[in-house]
């Protein structure tokens, strides 16, 4: 039996961290050291990859060098604050100009219109309010759900061996745990 060149493995760095804080560092390291933002995952959810995999894992760890576990991309929390306010934003707006169209076409005064565009305002920003805590909520369950089975997994694409030694030097330094480099049937 013959094996598969190396020309069809993807190698990567990979660690598992016991804070989201110590996780945000080494990627805010990395991004900064060269690596792109693409090259960078995180593991998916609980509920993802145990409907992928077909059973339920006890530790991260377990997973760290298994190529059908499911991934997700890393989004830094300032893009998930941007959504928060886009969600929040978003149904204001809609909801305070409506009101100003109705009112200015059924000939209101100024004085309705400033009412009007204030009180739809106010019940869209409660739904986009709404909706913002709700991905908030959602990201802070997925990290506690990781931390509850032993650390937040990272794995970070390198292309040589200068990417391994650097990933895994920066893994490292943060307080990455298990830090090695394997590889990967490339998907």
């Amino acid at each position: 039996m013959t094996s598969t060149p190396d020309a069809f493995h993807i190698r990567e760095a990979v660690a598992y961290f016991d804070a989201s804080k110590e996780l945000e560092e080494a990627i805010d390291e990395l991004l900064s050291s060269g690596f792109d933002r693409a090259e960078i995952s995180l593991l998916a959810t609980e509920k993802t990859v145990e409907e992928q995999l077909g059973h339920q894992y006890h530790k991260v760890a377990e997973l760290e060098d298994d190529p059908a576990v499911p991934r997700a991309i890393y989004i830094p929390k300032e893009s998930i604050g941007d959504a928060q306010g886009a969600l929040i934003a978003t149904p204001l707006y809609i909801a305070a100009a409506t009101a100003i169209g109705a009112i200015v076409a059924s000939g209101g005064s100024l004085l309705a219109v400033i009412v009007g565009a204030a009180v739809a305002g106010g019940a869209g920003g409660a739904l986009g309010a709404g909706l913002a805590k709700l991905v908030g909520d959602r990201h802070a369950e997925n990290l506690q759900n990781q931390l509850e089975h032993g650390g937040l997994l990272l794995w970070v694409r390198t292309w040589d061996s200068g990417d391994e030694q650097r990933a895994v030097d920066i893994l490292t330094k943060h307080s990455g745990h298990d830090v090695h480099v394997h590889g990967a049937p490339q998907n």
